[in-house]
């Protein structure tokens, strides 16, 4: 059975990519999309499981122009393996191709960077202390039940319980008289799962501040070119295999591949042109770590991690190594090393992509003068090329987006002007949104525009710039006040989250109380010592920056205290 498969909708497409589980076959060629994040609407799909059950889910700023400068050129130190008679020519031929940078701090920090023309185009980020989760395998245990919520808490050894909720339980832990209820699309949970129960579940969204990780039973395992999904027999084609020549080249592949009892597959875009022996070797492959899986999963005491998705690096190789990546660059022999196995045992052709970054002047990201636009993901102000600028402001229920015109002109058409400026923004945005990994409510306050044309062809121009964010996503219509409502899933922890936090002085505000409101409560609180204390002098402790200006512009107050209790007040700068 062939299905038209989104691949955004594949889980793990990677863990890398934080992507979404398989879409379900609803018939002949027909597929629903659905989210993950809760702000994402979801549609409802039928899933057909090993027992025919049902199930469905829920889904300072720099200005780019400065930071999109050209490549250095390459130097046979810095690059062995490429001749230097051959690297212009190379240059040339691969200008408008994609790169991957990967530089690793061993034990610590692993960083991945795409580019499309020298434009920062993703971003990845992992801190090795912190584990990520999503994808991992674990034998759990159940250790609540929510009725109202009609969802399972289950222990699988992290520091919070994982959430399951009834529409992610596998049929294969229905019972034969709960998986046809007359006009109910589930059994109640409590029907379904009991305290202590030991289930096997894949995480599928990370832990989220009090949140704990999202789970399922509906376990899937993505190789390069295909996605094992056991207990889903069916074959799906993913749906941005848009060739359609190519689409029944891969229907008559898999038509003679036999995944096995009780397993499916779904075929992956970067199949596109592979032969059957390969599809063949990756499915084997697959269904080799399964098995480990299972057998793993029999031999282990719960709470138990029973599969662990590969680190950073080789997700990366396995998931963006299109043929488009004319180069690798790595920053770390060793894990070079490792790379280069990996493309060879994928890609034997394009094992000579992966070069070494053995600089010891300038970093990786110097080297190719991608710093700045780094710097950019974690700036509340984008500055456009063009001089107008994006400011990001996260509140606690959504993502405001502003745009300001700056010092974009379109010679007194103010129209003209805020058509150019939205037109930017809103490819700027789309590349933003996917860069800083945003998820949720987003509201963009585009300058307002009069002509109905502009308003649709900025709303286009956003909608195509969407198109290859692998995030489920919703845009809807500009109101007429110019402002755009969309929703975007959130894949993972972002960077940001990752590497970032709240402010002790602010508390996350980005505001504080100015001086002169912090000097008057420092006088309160010195005549409040005053009063309380016998002994002279007073000493009172404050930070030179207050310090300062209370002695620059409240020392006829302080005269006035010492005045009026007759004791002496000292100004002590905390050091």
């Amino acid at each position: 059975m062939d299905a038209s498969i989104d691949e955004a909708d594949i889980f793990p497409e990677a863990a890398f990519a934080d992507e979404t589980l398989p879409e379900e076959v609803l018939g002949e060629g027909e597929v629903e999309e659905t989210g993950e994040e809760e702000a994402v609407p979801s549609s409802k799909r039928r899933r057909r499981g090993r027992r025919g059950g049902k199930s469905h889910r829920k889904a300072q700023a720099l200005p780019e122009s400065e930071a999109l400068s050209e490549e250095p050129a390459l130097t046979d130190r810095e690059e062995p393996e490429v001749r230097s008679d051959a690297r212009s020519e190379a240059g040339v031929r691969h200008a408008n191709k994609r790169r991957m940078y990967i530089s690793i701090l061993p034990g610590e920090q692993v960083e991945v960077a795409i580019t499309s023309n020298g434009i920062l185009d993703e971003y990845y980020l992992d801190m090795l202390h912190q584990k990520k989760l999503k994808g991992n395998i674990y034998r759990g245990i159940i250790v609540n039940i929510d009725i109202n919520l009609q969802a399972a808490f289950v222990d699988f050894g992290a520091e919070k319980n994982g959430f399951l909720q009834i529409d992610e339980i596998h049929p294969e832990y229905y019972t034969s008289s709960q998986e046809f209820v007359r006009g109910k699309k589930y059994p109640p949970i409590q029907n379904v799962l009991r305290l202590g129960q030991e289930v096997l579940v894949q995480v599928v969204k990370e832990p989220n501040g009090s949140k704990g990780a999202f789970l399922t039973t509906w376990i899937s395992l993505a190789g390069r070119f295909l996605v094992l999904t056991p207990g889903q027999e069916q074959i799906g084609i993913s749906r941005k295999v848009n060739d359609e020549g190519e689409r029944h080249r891969l229907r008559e592949l898999m038509n003679g591949i036999d995944p096995g009892d009780d397993l499916g597959v779904i075929v992956r875009t970067v199949s596109a042109g592979v032969t059957q022996a390969t599809l063949k070797n990756d499915l084997a492959y697959l269904k080799r770590t399964w098995n480990e899986v299972r057998r793993h999963a029999t031999g282990v005491t719960a709470p138990a991690c029973v599969y662990r998705e590969p680190g950073l690096p080789e997700r990366a190789v396995r998931d963006y190594l299109t043929d488009d990546v004319c180069e690798i660059w790595v920053d770390n022999a060793d894990i070079a090393g490792r790379i280069r196995d990996t493309v060879a045992m994928l890609f034997p052709q394009k094992k000579d992509l992966v070069r070494v970054h053995n600089d010891a002047r300038h970093s990786l990201w110097e080297r190719f003068n991608l710093r700045r636009q780094l710097d950019q993901i974690y700036s509340r102000e984008v500055l456009m090329p063009s001089g107008g600028r994006l400011v990001f402001d996260q509140t606690e229920a959504l993502m405001a987006i502003d745009i300001n015109s700056g010092k974009i002109s379109c010679k007194g058409n103010f129209e003209n002007m805020a058509f150019k400026t939205n037109m930017e923004a809103a490819e700027t945005i789309a590349r933003q949104l996917k860069l800083r990994d945003i998820g949720g409510q987003v509201v963009i306050d585009f300058i307002e525009m009069r002509e109905h044309k502009h308003v649709l062809e900025v709303e286009r121009t956003l909608r195509n710039a969407m198109k290859n964010d692998k995030a489920r996503h919703d845009v809807a219509r500009m109101s007429s006040f110019g402002l755009l409502e969309l929703v975007r899933q959130r894949t993972g922890t972002s960077a940001i989250s990752i590497s970032m936090e709240p402010c002790p002085a602010c508390g996350g505000t980005g505001l504080r109380r100015n001086l002169e409101w912090q000097s008057l409560q420092a006088l309160r609180d010195i005549a409040r010592l005053l009063r309380s204390r016998a002994t002279s002098p007073c000493r009172y402790e404050m930070t030179q920056e207050l310090g300062l200006y209370v002695l620059n512009h409240k020392r006829d107050s302080l005269k006035e205290l010492e005045k009026q209790y007759g004791k002496n007040i000292e100004i002590i700068i905390r050091p």
